[in-house]
């Protein structure tokens, strides 16, 4: 295992070419998401009109969904860099320069805002997906370098 702070370990030291192509996807559908000039209020309101009839959330406002709706689009991001870059502060790090990128390109757009509050969410979802994936990995590490018990039974 790497000594580094957030350090994936790995064997191979290099991501796959499926983690590289989940990747890229993933990165198309966030810059036409991000960067069409679609306007999604009409998707905000329709959620929370449906969570207000359905759920009785009537506290709960419709900056809060689109706050949720970026922290769970960035979670992806995170993961996947965490593991392209095997270290999860740096995928962090870049996710938050691509999100900032993406909301300064967003003041370009008629039909966009710009917001701190979206990199705010943006980043924490990417977050959430870098300590995901890094918890997993790390565990996951651990568990093949711990001898088993019942590899050498004693008698």
């Amino acid at each position: 295992m790497s000594g580094r702070a957030g350090a994936v370990p790995d064997e191979s030291g290099t991501p796959s070419g499926w983690t590289l192509i989940a990747l890229g996807a993933y990165l198309a559908g966030v810059v036409a998401v991000l960067l069409l000039p679609v306007d999604y209020r009409s998707v905000v309101l329709a959620v929370g009109d449906w969570l207000r009839a359905r759920l009785g959330t009537g506290w709960f406002g419709y900056g809060w969904i689109e706050f949720l709706a970026n922290v769970a689009m960035f979670v992806p991001l995170g993961a996947l860099l965490t593991v392209v870059l095997r270290n999860g502060w740096r995928g962090i790090a870049l996710s938050l320069g691509l999100s900032a990128a993406a909301e300064l390109l967003q003041v370009a757009l008629p039909s966009r805002e710009a917001s701190l509050r979206d990199i705010a969410a943006n980043v924490l979802g990417a977050a959430i997906g870098a300590a995901v994936v890094w918890g997993l990995l790390t565990h996951r590490a651990r568990a093949r370098h711990q001898p088993r018990m019942d590899a050498h039974p004693t008698r």
